[in-house]
């Protein structure tokens, strides 16, 4: 399977920011970036998302100026033009994060689904966890029942088999939420939860914007 643009390209650039958090299990600080979302406890956590979002966004356009379609839940959706070739995703950050240990620190994690009409490529699902994944370890992503086993590469995660990708995300837009467990290089396990709010909706305008 072709490594995903977007992800690869937002890794770079979030890791080359200086976030420089990537699970450092030593040393314990309780500066959480994953659990952003419940430190705000204001009772406005639709408004910590959309901050973070378009960071990512513009990270994840390679260079190129993102659009944002709309938000949809805890989705975004956006499209950008990286190179003249027009691409469109649909991304969220996690609504709960925990490690194994507790409370190892890591950079942010990010799933998205993304549209790329010139390569043919039609709602491939990614996530980048946030630190570097251990070698050979299994990861997972788990909807609607059904557990799915996930090709990992540095701190991205996509679908092993290609062949189950159309079921995983047609479960997606019927389910509340994504699980996604993985280890991390340093042996520590981490548990993602994804709010599918909005998915649905935002899976439908990439879809009108990014026609082939």
């Amino acid at each position: 399977m072709a490594r995903p643009i977007l992800t690869s390209l937002l890794a770079s650039t979030l890791l080359c920011a200086g976030a420089s958090l990537a699970l450092a299990q030593a040393t314990p600080p309780a500066a959480p970036k994953a659990p952003a979302k419940k430190d705000a406890a204001p009772k406005q956590p639709a408004a910590a998302k959309p901050e973070a979002a378009p960071a990512a966004a513009a990270a994840a356009a390679g260079g190129a100026e993102p659009t944002l379609l709309g938000q949809y839940g805890t989705w975004g959706a956006y499209s950008a033009t990286p190179a003249g070739k027009r691409v469109c995703f649909a991304l969220a950050k996690p609504s709960a994060s925990k490690t194994n240990p507790p409370n190892r620190p890591r950079d942010p994690a990010y799933a998205f689904v993304s549209t790329r009409p010139a390569e043919k490529v039609i709602n491939e699902v990614s996530i980048m966890i946030g630190y570097q994944l251990k070698p050979g370890s299994e990861s997972t992503l788990e909807v609607g029942g059904a557990s799915y086993s996930m090709y990992t590469q540095g701190d991205g995660l996509w679908i092993k088999n290609a062949a189950e990708e159309d079921r995983m995300v047609d479960a997606m837009r019927k389910s509340a939420d994504i699980t996604v467990k993985g280890m991390s290089a340093k042996g520590t396990e981490t548990t993602d939860t994804f709010s599918l709010k909005g998915l649905s909706q935002a899976l439908d305008r990439i879809a009108q914007d990014c026609r082939r």
